[in-house]
């Protein structure tokens, strides 16, 4: 099956930003600004939280435990993009902070047809 480039390059691209943001960086806002923004304050941030939306336009979920509890998110930040494979960290949103669940998944590029970049944030990780 061929891999879906478009969506490819953009998680990519994401990821590079992601691994190199140690430097701090200002604003612009959309999904290929070379850089993880967007505060005029110098604050630096390390993810581009995003959302997926398969062929049918509907927005990609997962269930992931917390304390013993299920839970859904549809926030992501990219770890990892390899082939048509992209290793995603799941994060979970409460009052508009979002943070690292620790947990993981692996999505198939070829069933993403959408990518929303959401905001660009600090998260420990």
């Amino acid at each position: 099956m061929k891999v879906n480039n478009c969506i490819k390059n953009l998680l990519k691209f994401i990821c590079v930003l992601q691994q190199n943001s140690n430097e701090l960086t200002f604003s612009s806002t959309n999904c290929t600004k070379p850089f993880l923004g967007p505060s005029i304050q110098g604050v630096c941030y390390n993810t581009r939280v995003i959302t997926l939306y398969n062929k049918f336009g509907d927005l990609f979920t997962t269930n992931f435990y917390f304390n013993n509890e299920l839970r859904n998110s549809s926030y992501f930040r990219v770890r990892y993009v390899d082939d048509n494979c992209c290793t995603l960290e799941i994060l979970e949103s409460i009052n508009n902070t979002y943070t690292y669940t620790g947990q993981t998944i692996v999505v198939n590029i070829n069933c993403i047809c959408a990518v929303k970049c959401i905001e660009d944030v600090y998260i420990n990780c």
